[in-house]
């Protein structure tokens, strides 16, 4: 069996692609889905997680409905020319509005979850920290008996994606990022300055595809139209990239990769004050003996990238036999 995860996500693509990636790695046990407003409203964000749910057949998987609005007191704000109207991108789910009925509020089965689970889990957050630092309000001492934490968010002394400085699931909500990194225990970040390079290429799409489509399977007819839509986004937006980054990918995969990453271990704060530094992810790096006073966290800042995309390559064709060639 993999290592036990509970994933919280906002499922806009790429949250969708990770969570895909996780039901076909073998090393992955995914024992609950939290699904959060973020890139998408809370109520389509668990739509999506129903129907990975139905598509990849993982019935005993628990969805639970979390955070519809950040901390901040303010309208919050999507993102339907990244992700699409309904986060898949160009791809568009059957039925997908009224698949599922009605919602629902089932907060409390993280604390089952985490109390189930206990030292064996690993909380893996890839999108807004408002559901996780509201776990941390409500039942402190439970959440502190998780294994690890790890976060996609950030950037550290790396421009931001909403700001020049700020990252969007740090930008989101702050001060619940803040709640997180002042409590929290065992947390790896994985910040941009890691996941903008995790690219995964217009070919390696292609090949994905085809290998896919020869078998009729349904990842088959959802990883190509959202990743060419969120390649799209990013091609216009910064001329340069030469694929799609799988944000929240590479997220998952360092968590049963710990050779394959780089990490130091910093000061971390977040700027909570309204301003231009508004949402920033500060680390002292300085070669120094006395540091800041701020909670120390492990902070990704390089890995193996030929590994990472081999390896999401590898799970996302599992399930057919390949012939062609898998090395980029």
């Amino acid at each position: 069996m993999g290592r036990k995860v509970l994933f919280f996500g906002d499922f806009g693509i790429d949250d969708i692609v990770a969570l895909i990636y996780a039901f076909f790695e073998d090393e992955i046990d995914i024992v609950g889905i939290v699904a959060d407003y973020g890139n998408v409203t809370k109520s389509t964000a668990l739509r999506n997680a129903r129907y990975l749910q139905e598509v990849s057949q993982s019935y005993e998987i628990p969805i639970i409905a979390g955070a519809e609005r950040s901390a901040l007191g303010t309208s919050d704000v999507f993102y339907p020319e990244i992700h699409g109207e309904e986060g898949f991108g160009g791809f568009i789910p059957p039925d997908l509005t009224n698949h599922f009925e009605n919602d629902f509020e089932n907060f409390h089965v993280i604390y089952d979850l985490i109390e189930q689970y206990n030292e064996d889990l690993i909380i893996v957050n890839t999108g807004r920290l408002t559901s996780l630092a509201t776990s941390y309000i409500l039942y402190p001492d439970t959440v502190a008996k998780v294994k690890e934490l790890y976060i996609m968010g950030g950037a550290f002394n790396f421009p931001g994606n909403v700001t020049p400085i700020a990252e969007a699931n740090i930008f989101g909500d702050p001060y619940s990022a803040n709640i997180v990194l002042t409590y929290g225990r065992n947390i790896t970040i994985i910040p941009l300055n890691v996941t903008q390079s995790a690219i995964i290429t217009p070919e390696m799409i292609n090949f994905i595809d085809k290998q896919n489509q020869l078998k009729q399977t349904e990842i088959g007819k959802i990883i190509k139209p959202m990743l060419n839509y969120y390649y799209q986004f990013y091609k216009a937006h910064i001329p340069t990239i030469e694929g799609a980054p799988l944000h929240d990918l590479i997220t998952l995969w360092a968590i049963i990769n710990e050779d394959k990453m780089y990490y130091e271990t910093r000061p971390v704060k977040v700027v909570v004050n309204i301003g231009e530094s508004f949402g920033q992810t500060i680390g002292d790096f300085r070669q120094m003996i006395q540091l800041a006073d701020y909670p120390v966290h492990r902070i990704g800042l390089n890995y193996n990238y030929p590994a990472f995309i081999n390896d999401v390559i590898r799970v996302l064709t599992s399930d057919v036999n390949i012939e062609e060639k898998t090395t980029f």
